[in-house]
């Protein structure tokens, strides 16, 4: 029954499957591939949440399946899920293409879900290649072409840009240590951690994850694609896709730092500069979508922090982190998907009396960006406050000072968000949002999330820890 523990997986493909199918079918005015991908997504969170509990080898030692890479297929699923939710109204994709736009969606979600199980290098590098492509061909499919179209070439070429620095990375680590496997780079790595050319080795390797997470300096592609993407892309960019990142440079990190200050001290250095660099030029932005992306780049060097520490307590830390970032970020961009009906970027200044036309609305996107600042009591705060005391354990006062310098910064332009929201008007009457019940239902249900899981997290911290002692 060694199948089963490729059960998501191949739940996934066959969705993948079906969508393969429908886009080859005449297109048709009707919207059943949106609730044929609804159903197939809450299914699959199902299937994921079935199997959370699953353990072994496969693939010859290629693919593991563990808790760990179980808990962020769960999340990955949901993440999924949470976006084909608001694809309703997919205003910023032809019509004609929607079938491609799932298709596309459920393949890069298989796509990371074999990201995080990937043991070897080479498949690590496939499953992350896959997972991107699909990604660029989604930025594509942007309805104002010329838009779509830049914002995916350079997305292209930064990530092209990356796959090379990484495979390159890949090649000087196996040639330094004759090791393909992550479990013989743990017992490969202690005794030559020290050696100049594997210690490039290795940061170059980590520079296609970096890329996924938009870390400085691979960090360039983001505002474009944030703001030049369909909305649900960005979404799901911004959410799902930087779960997997986040997964994948734990575990790479985790095995191949083998204790080496310098591994760490690079960490260091790009946290700060990757905070730095992403909250001040969040500072000038206009645009909500743009703000976002450079929003991501600053939590980037939060994320950052938890996994240097390169313990138990910052791998959980991290984990805890990685999902109220989903959370947070995609409650902001379902706003921006209901607001910004025509699937165009959303300007500051057009949330200008959001409180009167939808408070529902309202009072999420407030609280999501109060979570992104770290404002008690969101679980934004809580994922904050884990990874600043693991760091503090660790030694590393002076980096948490900085990023404790980075949440005040960060706290000024996500207030002119919420001023526009609540105490700009609009300089014509708007009408109301129409928000229809199972949106209401959604956004309550996250808004209860929020801060449920930042007063009351103990079992999340259990279960993030939990699945911290697989990451080795």
């Amino acid at each position: 029954m060694q199948w089963l523990l490729f059960g998501p997986e191949l739940y996934f493909f066959l969705a993948v499957v079906v969508f393969t199918i429908m886009a080859m079918r005449p297109a048709s005015g009707s919207r059943h591939e949106y609730f044929t991908a609804l159903v197939l997504a809450a299914l699959g969170m199902v299937v994921c949440l079935a199997g959370v509990r699953s353990d072994g080898v496969l693939f010859s030692g290629t693919y593991r399946v563990d808790l760990y890479s179980q808990v962020f297929k769960t999340m990955l699923s949901m993440g999924l899920f949470l976006v084909v939710c608001i694809c309703t109204n997919l205003g910023g994709v032809n019509r004609k293409f929607h079938p491609e736009f799932y298709l596309l969606l459920f393949t890069s979600t298989l796509a990371m879900m074999m990201l995080v199980s990937a043991v070897h290098l080479l498949t690590i590098y496939v499953a992350l290649e896959l997972s991107s492509y699909s990604l660029y061909i989604l930025v594509a499919l942007q309805r104002r072409q010329e838009i779509g179209l830049e914002a995916t070439l350079k997305y292209f070429l930064v990530g092209v840009c990356a796959s090379a620095v990484m495979l390159f990375g890949l090649a000087v680590l196996y040639g330094s240590v004759k090791a393909v496997y992550l479990s013989e780079l743990v017992q490969a790595l202690p005794a030559v951690i020290d050696r100049p050319l594997v210690v490039i080795g290795l940061l170059l390797s980590l520079g296609g994850f970096f890329f996924k997470l938009a870390v400085f300096p691979f960090h360039f592609w983001a505002p474009d694609v944030y703001q030049g993407a369909p909305n649900q892309v960005a979404a799901f960019i911004a959410s799902a896709s930087k779960v997997a990142a986040v997964a994948i440079l734990m575990r790479f990190v985790a095995v191949g730092s083998g204790g080496s200050t310098y591994v760490a001290q690079a960490l260091v250095a790009l946290a700060i500069v990757s905070m730095t660099v992403g909250n001040l030029a969040a500072v000038a932005q206009k645009d909500f979508n743009r703000l976002m992306a450079y929003s991501s780049i600053a939590h980037a060097g939060y994320v950052l922090i938890g996994i240097l520490c390169m313990d138990a307590a910052g791998y959980t830390a991290t984990i805890f982190y990685a999902l109220s970032l989903m959370l947070m970020k995609f409650t902001c961009f379902l706003v921006l998907v209901k607001v910004a009906g025509d699937g165009g970027s959303l300007q500051i200044d057009q949330l200008a009396g959001l409180h009167r036309r939808s408070p529902l609305l309202a009072m999420a996107l407030m609280l999501a960006l109060f979570g992104l600042a770290g404002i008690p009591p969101t679980i934004g705060f809580t994922g904050k406050l884990l990874v600043f005391i693991a760091a503090m354990q660790q030694g590393y006062f002076t980096l948490v000072l900085i990023a404790m310098i980075n949440v005040v910064i960060s706290l000024y332009y996500y207030m002119l968000v919420i001023k526009a929201a609540y105490l700009l008007e609009p300089p014509n009457d708007l009408p109301a949002l129409s928000v229809s019940p199972p949106v209401k239902l959604l956004t309550g249900t996250l808004v209860t999330a929020m801060v449920v899981i930042g007063v009351f997290p103990t079992y999340v911290i259990a279960l993030a820890r939990a699945a911290a002692r697989f990451i080795i």
